[in-house]
C-alpha cells in the first residue's frame, strides 16, 4: 500500500472520531491533514513506512478524497470546466467552452458509485431500483443527474452540471457579447415595469443564467417566490422564498410536484413568481396565476421564440381533458409580454438570438407576435425599428420605449 492510501485510511479515522463533518469543515480537514502529513513523515524516518515523494501534492489529493470528489475534485475546481459526465468507469467526460472531450481519469465501478452516494448525502434525495432516476442540487449549486440499470445499458450514468455563471446582472451579459446594451436597456425596462418574461432555448443554452441576470432588475421591495423541480437558481433578491419538488418516499408517498408549489406559492404574497422550468401540467398553474395580475418569469425548452409560444400553449392540455385551446392560446397572449431565445454557437457561446414582444391579438389561433430583436446574417442582434413600440406596462410606468431603445 502506498503512502497516500495508508493516510487516508488513518485520516477517515480520525475524522471519524472527532465527528468532522468534511463536506462543511473544510478547513478543519485541512488543518487535521496538515498534522496527520507532518506525523507520518516524521515517523516514516525512522521506520520502515513508505515516504511522502511530494507531501504538497499528497495534501491536496488527500483533501479532495476526503472532503471533495475524489479524482473528479480537480475538474470541479477547474473554473474553464462546464460540465462533467461518467458513461462508464473509465469514460469520464467533461466540457469547455461548449466543447466536449474524454479525460484521463480512471475509475472502478465501486468508486462511481461512492461518489454518487457522496453527492446525494447532502440532497436528501435517494436512488435505487424502485427510483433508478434521480435530479439533485450540489452544496455549491452544481445539479447532477443519475441514472442507473436496468434504465442504462450497464454502467452508472452521470451528470454533473456545474454552476459556473460569472453573469449576475444584464450588464455582464453584454460585456460578454450576449446582449447589445440596446437590448439590455429594453430587458432591464421591461421586468422594472412588471412584464411578464418567458426565456427559451435548448439543454445548456444560457437559460438559466438569463433568468437570474433578469430577475436583478426586480425592484428592492419586491417579494419574490421561486419554484423548481431542483434548487438552480441564484435570485439577487433581498426578500426571496425558494421552493423546490419533492421525490415520494419508499412507499410511493409525499411526492410534491411542481404544480403544487405553484399552487403554495400564491400563498405566500409574492409580488413575483419565478418558475425555474415548465416542462408539463405545471404551465397551467403558472398562466392562472399570471393571470391573475401577479408579474413572472420562466424558462422554456424549444427551438426559438415563436415556438416556445406554441409549446407554452400545448403544455396548458396535459392537465386534462375539460382544457382547451379556445381558453390556452388568448391566455398565453395576454400573459406572455416578451420571449427571450438563447442559444449556444458552435464554437460554445451562449448568447440571445432573438427578443420576441407578445400582443394580446389572437387572429386564426396564432398569437401576434414582432420580433424586436434578431440575430442578422453577421450575427449581431439588430435592432427591428419597424416593430410595435406600444406596450402597456411601459405606458402605466410613465416610459417611452423609444427612449430606452434610443430610438426617434
Amino acid at each position: 500500500m502506498d503512502a497516500v492510501r495508508m493516510l487516508e485510511g488513518e485520516l477517515r479515522e480520525l475524522v471519524r472520531r472527532q465527528g468532522v463533518d468534511p463536506q462543511r469543515e473544510g478547513e478543519r480537514v485541512r488543518a487535521l491533514i496538515d498534522e496527520a502529513t507532518a506525523d507520518y513523515e516524521a515517523r516514516s524516518l525512522v521506520s520502515s513506512l513508505p515516504r511522502l515523494e511530494d507531501p504538497e501534492g499528497a495534501s491536496q489529493e488527500l483533501f479532495d478524497r476526503i472532503a471533495g470528489l475524489g479524482p473528479l475534485q480537480r475538474l470541479m475546481d477547474d473554473p474553464s470546466v462546464e460540465e462533467i459526465w461518467i458513461n462508464a468507469p473509465d469514460e469520464v467526460y467533461c466540457a469547455r467552452s461548449g466543447r466536449s472531450e474524454l479525460t484521463g481519469i480512471l475509475l472502478t465501478e465501486e468508486g462511481v458509485r461512492d461518489l454518487v452516494e457522496l453527492m446525494l448525502k447532502s440532497s436528501g434525495r435517494r436512488l435505487d431500483l424502485s427510483m433508478p432516476f434521480v435530479d439533485a442540487a450540489l452544496p455549491d449549486g452544481s445539479r447532477l443527474h443519475v441514472a442507473i440499470p436496468d434504465i442504462t445499458r450497464r454502467h452508472w450514468s452521470v451528470n454533473i452540471r456545474k454552476f459556473v455563471s460569472r453573469a449576475q446582472r444584464l450588464e455582464d451579459l453584454v460585456r460578454s457579447g450576449s446582449l447589445t446594451p440596446a437590448a439590455a436597456r429594453f430587458l432591464d425596462a421591461a421586468v422594472d415595469a412588471g412584464m411578464n418574461v418567458l426565456v427559451s432555448g435548448a439543454t445548456q443554452a444560457g437559460k438559466t443564467t438569463m433568468l437570474n441576470c433578469l430577475a436583478a432588475s426586480i425592484g428592492a421591495r419586491e417579494r419574490v417566490i421561486t419554484v423548481e423541480e431542483i434548487f438552480e437558481l441564484q435570485i439577487p433578491v433581498r426578500d426571496v422564498v425558494g421552493l423546490q419538488c419533492r421525490q415520494p418516499n419508499l412507499e410511493g408517498h409525499g411526492e410534491i410536484p411542481l404544480r403544487r408549489l405553484v399552487k403554495e406559492a400564491l400563498r405566500m404574497r409574492p409580488d413575483r413568481l419565478i418558475v425555474g422550468e415548465v416542462r408539463e401540467a405545471e404551465a397551467l398553474d403558472m398562466l392562472v396565476a399570471l393571470n391573475s395580475g401577479l408579474a413572472g418569469m420562466c424558462t422554456i425548452h424549444a427551438n426559438s421564440a415563436a415556438d416556445a409560444l406554441t409549446k407554452l400553449c400545448t403544455l396548458p392540455l396535459l392537465a386534462g381533458e375539460n382544457i382547451s385551446r379556445n381558453f390556452v392560446v388568448p391566455t398565453v397572449a395576454t400573459c406572455i409580454d416578451v420571449v427571450v431565445h438563447c442559444e449556444r454557437d458552435r464554437d460554445g457561446r451562449r448568447r440571445v438570438r432573438e427578443v420576441l414582444t407578445v400582443g394580446s391579438r389572437v387572429e386564426n389561433g396564432v398569437i401576434e407576435t414582432s420580433a424586436l430583436f434578431r440575430r442578422d446574417t453577421e450575427g449581431d442582434l439588430v435592432l427591428n425599428t419597424a416593430a410595435s413600440l406600444e406596450f402597456e406596462a411601459f405606458a402605466r410606468r410613465g416610459i417611452d420605449p423609444r427612449d430606452v431603445l434610443g430610438v426617434r
